[in-house]
C-alpha cells in the first residue's frame, strides 16, 4: 500500500525500491504537452543529491528543482533543525535520479543569485523520461513552491499535491506540514518565519496605500492576513484576477508568515491564493 512507504525513522533499507516504482510512474509527456513554454536542454548525470530539490551535474552545475519544496536539511549551517521527513525525501530522489541521465526545462528565471539552474528536472528512464518534481510532489516528499520569475506547469503539481495531501502521504502525515486555519492567528504566530499553507474566509477586501489587503479577522492589527504589493498586483492584473471580487470567498494561501501587525503574509503572484469556494 502507498500508505506504507514511510514506516518509520529505519524505512531507508526496505522501502526504496518502492520509492522509485512510483517515481516512475510520473511521465514528462503530460507535462510536455501542459508545459510547451518549457526550453528543453540537455542536463547531464546526476553526481549527488544534495536534498530533496536540490542536485548537481557531472559538469558541476547546481540545479534547484524549481517548483517545489521538500524538507530542508541544514547542510552544514548553524542552528538549522532538520525538517521532518528530510532524509526521506533526499533519500527518495537519489533513488530516481542519482547516476541516472536527465534534461532540463526551463519555464521563466534560468539562474539564482547562488549560481544554481533553476530548472525542472526529467529523468531518463526505460519507460520514458519521469518529471521528478510531480514525483515528489506525488509521493507527499515536496509541496508546491513556486515564484514571481517561475511558474510554469504548476497546475500539475498543484493537483498532485492535492491528491498527496487528501491520502496523507508523506509530510502530509505529520502535523508540522498541517494546513493552518486562519482564524488562528495566535497558532499562525507560532508560525513566523516558516513556510505555510493557510486555508480561511475572507472577511475583506480593499486597496490602501498601492497595496491590497485580504483581511481573514475583524481586528486586522491582530488577525492573518494577506498583502499583495503593488508588483504583484501587477501580475494579478495580468492574469485577469481583481483580488478585491475575492472578499468572502474560501481560500488557501502558501508563504512564508511573518508578524507584522499580527500574522501576515505576502502574496508576490497569483498562483500562491487558490480559491477553494466564493461564498
Amino acid at each position: 500500500m502507498v500508505n506504507e512507504i514511510f514506516p518509520g525513522p529505519d524505512l531507508l533499507n526496505t522501502s526504496l525500491v518502492q520509492l522509485a516504482t512510483l517515481a516512475a510512474l510520473s511521465s514528462v509527456s503530460t507535462a510536455t504537452i501542459a508545459c510547451p513554454a518549457l526550453d528543453m536542454v540537455a542536463g547531464g548525470t546526476v553526481v549527488e543529491v544534495t536534498d530533496g530539490d536540490t542536485i548537481v551535474l557531472n559538469d558541476g552545475r547546481v540545479v534547484r528543482m524549481i517548483g517545489t519544496q521538500a524538507p530542508k536539511l541544514p547542510l552544514g549551517r548553524d542552528g538549522f533543525d532538520t525538517w521532518p521527513m528530510g532524509p526521506e525525501a533526499k533519500a527518495a530522489l537519489e533513488v530516481m535520479v542519482l547516476n541516472k541521465t536527465v534534461q532540463l526545462g526551463y519555464g521563466g528565471e534560468k539562474i539564482d543569485r547562488y549560481d544554481r539552474q533553476l530548472a525542472h528536472v526529467f529523468v531518463d528512464t526505460p519507460d520514458g523520461p519521469t518529471w521528478a518534481q510531480h514525483a515528489m510532489v506525488a509521493m507527499g516528499l515536496a509541496r508546491v513552491y513556486s515564484f514571481p520569475d517561475n511558474r510554469q506547469c504548476l497546475d500539475l503539481l498543484f493537483a498532485a499535491e492535492g491528491r498527496a495531501r487528501l491520502s496523507g502521504l508523506g509530510i502530509w502525515r505529520d502535523p508540522y506540514y498541517s494546513v493552518r486555519a486562519a482564524d488562528a492567528p495566535g497558532d499562525l504566530l507560532t508560525k513566523a518565519g516558516h513556510y505555510e499553507l493557510v486555508e480561511g474566509r475572507i472577511l475583506h477586501a480593499e486597496h490602501r496605500g498601492g497595496r491590497a489587503y485580504l483581511n481573514f479577522g475583524r481586528i486586522w492589527k491582530q488577525d492573518f492576513t494577506a498583502v499583495i504589493e503593488a508588483p504583484g498586483l501587477k501580475l494579478f492584473k495580468a492574469a485577469g484576477v481583481d483580488p478585491l471580487v475575492l472578499e468572502g470567498a474560501f481560500v488557501r494561501i502558501r508563504g512564508w508568515v511573518d508578524d507584522r501587525d499580527g500574522p501576515r503574509i505576502e502574496i508576490t503572484h497569483p498562483e500562491q491564493l487558490e480559491v477553494l469556494a466564493t461564498r
